[in-house]
């Protein structure tokens, strides 16, 4: 047990063992393995328990970093658990994918001259001992209340909003138009990044606190949102952002040249063993192909090492940008390199060459220029640049955009801003449709995981309140 924190004077920085290269390219298993109790006390020991913990004021869920690091040093992870799950729906996947080195760990005041401390393996421990010991309970209330609630969307949005409001007792349904709960967490995350038995337990363990899931359901198709509001006292909609970005280019329209989301959801659909066409008839499939990716993005990051893992004869990264000012995370990109993946830095497409297929990408190079009014640097072509890379398949990882909802839903009423995000008031987050409330990406445009889980719980917050208000405006006005 560590006696007092402040060991990052005589500890260095540790993570917990990373499988080497050459054989983690083989297969879709995570890519570290388990921090030991000891080492995950010592690393934890090394939190300068600063006055002002930028660790926590970087997280979106404002996590209360500090206090579970000084608990798991003292070998007290039962109470570490409990402080991480208090602000936080699922610490066990915050600890795998978010990008930490942007947020608490790039904001760790000891980093300069000694390495942050590893937050994010650590608490990934702390939550999987936590479910191995059984202290990971379904949602299950004291009370049983009456209203019931409907949500749109099983992604961390909606799940984080439906654990919420089911703990307060309301009668929680939630509708996704897939076959499992979880979105792009199941779907769009590839194995060696969250593995996708850590998102099923809780689908498993929420059916068991009482929440019921209605898969395979389409607003708009099978069920109306008229109907969902006639049917619970509120909704939510958390449908994430599923439409992808697209690109106008000479022989855009080629065989072989595939959406990401596309590419990565037949690949975690084969993980999970299913027989999906695509995937069997080489359409959606590296292997044996020259890959070229197209895109800076933690989603590109994904496609590229998906494709390693599929045995592609070759894979590129395509980005506009340098590697400095790549918006994904850097630590991606280092597993990505180590894989073997070839980056083509300040390189961007103009066309694509085939007959029928892609057989090829013309790029141009890039110049960067003066930042604009964002803060980046822009982007100019360099003339007389003019290169090419051979390409059997081409992966468009260029973002995400909100689909039409009002059309989908039948719903025109529904509204919308200039971006097609849905439009809502910031402080309740109700869209102008009484009673609708919206949370995640729908809202704030495609964005991370962890900012999902923080918008879903404080829509389930003013879900809550509306209700209450709805159920007793007298009551709750005299308090």
């Amino acid at each position: 047990m560590a006696e007092r924190m402040l060991q990052f004077v005589r500890l260095d920085q540790r993570q917990p063992e990373k499988r080497a290269a050459a054989t983690r390219r083989t297969d879709f298993d995570e890519i570290y393995r388990e921090f030991t109790a000891e080492a995950a006390s010592e690393q934890a020991s090394r939190c300068s328990q600063c006055g002002v913990p930028f660790c926590q004021v970087h997280c979106p869920l404002n996590n209360n970093i500090p206090d579970w690091l000084k608990l798991t040093a003292e070998g007290r992870l039962e109470e570490a658990y409990e402080v991480a799950s208090a602000t936080n729906t699922f610490p066990e996947i915050c600890g795998r994918i978010c990008p930490q080195d942007r947020l608490c760990e790039g904001n760790c005041v000891i980093e300069k001259g000694f390495g942050s401390v590893t937050i994010g393996s650590v608490e990934k421990y702390i939550t999987d001992t936590a479910w191995e010991r059984g202290w990971v309970k379904p949602p299950k209330p004291r009370r049983e209340l009456a209203q019931s609630v409907g949500i749109v969307g099983a992604g961390p949005a909606g799940l984080a909003a439906a654990e919420r409001l089911r703990l307060r007792g309301y009668q929680v349904h939630v509708y996704d138009r897939y076959d499992r709960a979880g979105g792009l967490l199941i779907y769009g995350i590839p194995n060696f990044k969250l593995e996708k038995d850590v998102v099923l337990r809780r689908w498993k363990q929420y059916e068991e606190g009482g929440i019921r899931f209605h898969l395979n359901t389409a607003i708009g198709q099978d069920v109306s949102l008229a109907e969902l509001r006639a049917r619970h006292d509120a909704v939510l909609i958390g449908t994430g952002v599923y439409k992808a970005r697209d690109m106008q280019a000479p022989g855009i329209g080629l065989d072989g040249i595939v959406p990401a989301l596309d590419y990565l959801t037949t690949s975690n659909r084969t993980g999970l063993g299913e027989s999906v066409a695509a995937f069997d008839s080489g359409a959606l499939n590296a292997a044996g192909k020259h890959v070229v990716v197209i895109g800076g993005g933690d989603t590109a990051m994904d496609c590229v090492r998906t494709a390693v893992r599929q045995g592609a004869a070759s894979v590129t990264c395509l980005y506009r940008r340098d590697k400095a000012n790549m918006p994904g995370s850097m630590r991606e990109v280092y597993h990505a390199e180590e894989e073997g993946v070839r980056f083509e830095w300040l390189g961007a497409p103009e066309a694509f060459r085939g007959e029928g297929t892609v057989k090829g990408v013309v790029a141009h190079r890039m110049h960067l220029g003066l930042p604009d009014a964002t803060g980046r640097q822009q982007v100019t072509p360099v003339p007389g640049s003019r290169f090419e890379l051979p390409a059997d398949l081409v992966i468009m990882a260029l973002g995400f955009d909100p689909e039409d909802l009002p059309t989908a839903f039948g719903e025109k009423d529904l509204p919308v801003t200039r971006w097609g995000t849905l439009k809502v008031d910031h402080r309740t987050m109700m869209t102008a449709l009484p009673g609708v409330f919206a949370a995640g990406d729908i809202v704030r445009g495609a964005s991370l995981v962890v900012w999902a889980i923080r918008d879903g719980r404080d829509a389930a917050d003013q879900m809550d309140l509306y209700m209450q208000q709805k159920a007793s405006p007298l009551a709750v006005a005299a308090e």
